[in-house]
């Protein structure tokens, strides 16, 4: 429904109305920088020539000229975070409201309907997602036999404490604690039993979604935008994050007699060269078809997802090859970014959010300074050059990330024929797959 030109909409549901689409913005991951540019243009299509936005991770400040007064409106920051295609919905509706294409009202049922939109494939789906997904990272990290089973077990456990805990807001912050405390005395206690699991892998593949890769590489990029309050609450908050997991991983080993000093590998597994190198590409396939059920991927976004996580994985090892592990992010995220804008815009993909978040979680930074802090239990001087290593492989993802986009940002500019052409082969390609 497209509003009336001549009849603007009242300024109290347009008020709210934007900051309800800067809490699902938020939810959905997008930098405050990015947030505010969008609803200046939402309040722009809607006739409001003066506003001023602000927006931090947990709180939207919005000013807008009503007559010859101003009128003001302070909002709380999201709760909880969205799902993919959620979040898929949510860009839609940004994209129809920078074109006043809908009523403000409309729009806020609009967002009503999606933050209540149950799960794509039910719990059913989102626990066999978790498993799926675990298995997958097991196969990229460390593809043995017994951490892949181990993998489908703690896999299954994590997922259904997470369909426990849907919907309440107050076990968010003690879960990921729960659940790595959970996963490290299961883990321990079947090393007791004479299991060879290599622990570091071990816990790390079921926890995987919990890791803040995304928030501290996200704090790093809006550090680098010059966004100090954003970028320090999302740094601290992504660290604090990785301690609880580090407290509960510590905590579950105590609980069944292991000390600090027992996170490290106990077995060594001998596996072919062949299955070492075929293992890896395996396990970012399935990552991506369990990231797909787990968190609810919008429909025909599954090729582009598993398309752009392949992208992402073989860029990454080709630079580790060339350059470093640690610099092995800043390419893999140049090129996924731009990537990402060009599958949305270009080729009528999902939002670019919705596939590079899962690259997020593959690249994993998280885990490099997981496994620093674990290290730090036990060996400081070891611990501490991880824990700088994963900074330094934080800091080349924000950069690759920022140099991305503003490569996809200057080629559009730059050479606006090879929209066109690129287009047309989307247009081609997607004709066929019609036939």
């Amino acid at each position: 429904m497209t509003p009336e030109r001549s009849a603007p909409p009242a300024t109290d549901t347009l008020l709210e109305f934007l900051y309800r689409l800067a809490q699902a913005y938020l939810a959905s991951g997008e930098q405050t920088a990015q947030v505010e540019l969008l609803l200046r243009r939402v309040a722009t299509a809607y006739g409001i020539r003066r506003a001023r936005i602000i927006a931090f991770p947990t709180a939207i400040f919005i000013i807008v000229q009503d007559g010859d007064q101003e009128r003001v409106t302070l909002a709380e920051g999201p709760t909880q975070s969205l799902r993919l295609d959620q979040i898929a919905h949510v860009y839609t509706l940004g994209q129809a409201a920078q074109k006043a294409e809908v009523t403000p009202q409309a729009g806020l049922e609009r967002l009503t309907e999606i933050q209540r939109l149950p799960a794509r494939y039910g719990e059913l789906g989102i626990l066999a997602g978790h498993v799926i997904l675990t298995f997958g990272m097991a196969m990229v990290l460390m593809p043995s036999s017994t951490n892949l089973a181990a993998a489908i077990a703690l896999g299954a456990i994590v997922g259904a404490l997470k369909i426990l805990n849907r919907n309440r807001p107050l076990l968010a912050v003690p879960l990921p604690v729960v659940a790595a405390a959970l996963v490290s005395a299961l883990v321990f206690l079947a090393i007791q039993y004479g299991l060879p699991l290599e622990p570091r892998h071990a816990l790390i593949a079921p926890l995987v979604s919990f890791l803040p890769g995304g928030m501290l590489t996200l704090g790093m990029v809006e550090l680098a935008y010059g966004d100090m309050v954003s970028g320090s609450s999302r740094l601290v908050t992504g660290f604090v994050q990785l301690l609880l997991l580090v407290f509960g991983l510590a905590a579950g080993a105590t609980l069944v007699g292991y000390s600090p000093e027992n996170l490290t590998d106990t077995a060594v597994t001998t596996l072919s060269p062949l299955w070492l190198a075929v293992s890896p590409w395996l396990g970012v396939v399935i990552f991506g078809l369990g990231a797909f059920y787990h968190f609810s991927a919008p429909k025909n976004s599954l090729l582009w997802m598993l398309f752009t996580l392949l992208v992402v994985y073989a860029v990454q090892q080709g630079a580790e090859q060339f350059f470093s592990e640690r610099a092995s992010g800043f390419f893999a995220m140049l090129v996924v970014t731009p990537l990402g804008y060009l599958i949305q815009l270009r080729f009528r993909g999902p939002p670019a959010m919705v596939t590079f978040l899962p690259s997020f979680w593959l690249v994993v930074p998280g885990a490099l300074g997981l496994l620093s802090v674990t290290q730090m239990l036990s060996d400081r001087a070891a611990g501490t050059e991880g824990l700088i290593n994963a900074l330094f492989a934080l800091t080349s993802i924000a950069l690759g990330t920022l140099l991305g986009a503003s490569m996809y940002k200057w080629l559009t500019e730059k050479f606006g024929w090879w929209q066109l052409q690129l287009g047309r082969v989307g247009g081609y390609f997607r004709r066929k797959g019609k036939r």
